[in-house]
């Protein structure tokens, strides 16, 4: 139960709740460069070591492009992180890079956060992604790419959709095939809003109640 109140009660947002992720668990991570360009990369949490220091991996430097230069000591960086075992929770923080390291592996020391909030996944955490999937429309399927997604709902872009019918409250079906035998997640979602694209259709969706644990399950696929 007293693991339920942290959980619940905003008022207890203390480092202890660093414990609640996992060594190796897929994180998202929050740079701003000094200009105000904000950028979210997919990393991993490595551990910590109580009122000393956070260790997490650098992204992958493909990734990072030109933001690497941005990150050394002091730089400000959020972290999020979904709760394994916990449907629709999340752990958040806010901390500084203490330093930068090359060996064993390129990693980043982050100082002890003073707050580490245990967050229900709402619109709390959003993350971009590149979801190749099927979105069922009026019986049919069209190639999707779902851009963005949270526990809430998510956009997708129909390339050459431009001759689509779509209607805001319009009920539509969202298939994402699993890799390597994994099986297929499907979501039942709304329309919620419409922009037509130079080269095609792009749509926001909220997902139905009945679809959330579905949500969560890709989530995970997406973080890792």
């Amino acid at each position: 139960m007293a693991e339920q109140a942290i959980l619940t009660d905003p008022t207890k947002p203390t480092a202890r709740n660093l414990t609640y992720l996992k060594a190796g668990a897929p994180i998202v991570i929050d740079i701003s460069t000094p200009a105000g360009q904000k950028r979210k990369f997919n990393t991993f949490y490595i551990g910590y070591l109580p009122k000393k220091y956070v260790l997490i991996e650098f992204p992958e430097s493909s990734k990072l492009g030109n933001f690497s230069q941005y990150i050394g000591q002091g730089t400000v960086i959020t972290v999020r992180g979904l709760i394994e075992g916990r449907e629709g929770a999340a752990v958040a923080f806010i901390s500084t890079v203490k330093q930068t390291l090359q060996i064993p592996s390129r990693i980043m020391v982050l100082d002890i956060p003073n707050t580490v909030t245990l967050q229900k996944l709402r619109t709390s955490l959003r993350i971009e992604t590149q979801i190749v999937a099927k979105v069922k429309i009026d019986e049919v399927y069209w190639q999707t790419t779902m851009t963005n997604l949270s526990v809430d709902g998510g956009q997708l872009d129909i390339v050459n959709g431009e001759k689509l019918v779509l209607a805001e409250d319009k009920i539509v079906e969202i298939a994402v095939e699993g890799s390597d035998g994994e099986k297929t997640i499907t979501l039942n979602a709304t329309v919620c809003n419409i922009k037509q694209q130079v080269d095609g259709l792009s749509f926001g969706v909220k997902f139905n109640s009945v679809s959330k644990e579905q949500v969560v399950e890709l989530l995970y696929k997406a973080l890792s």
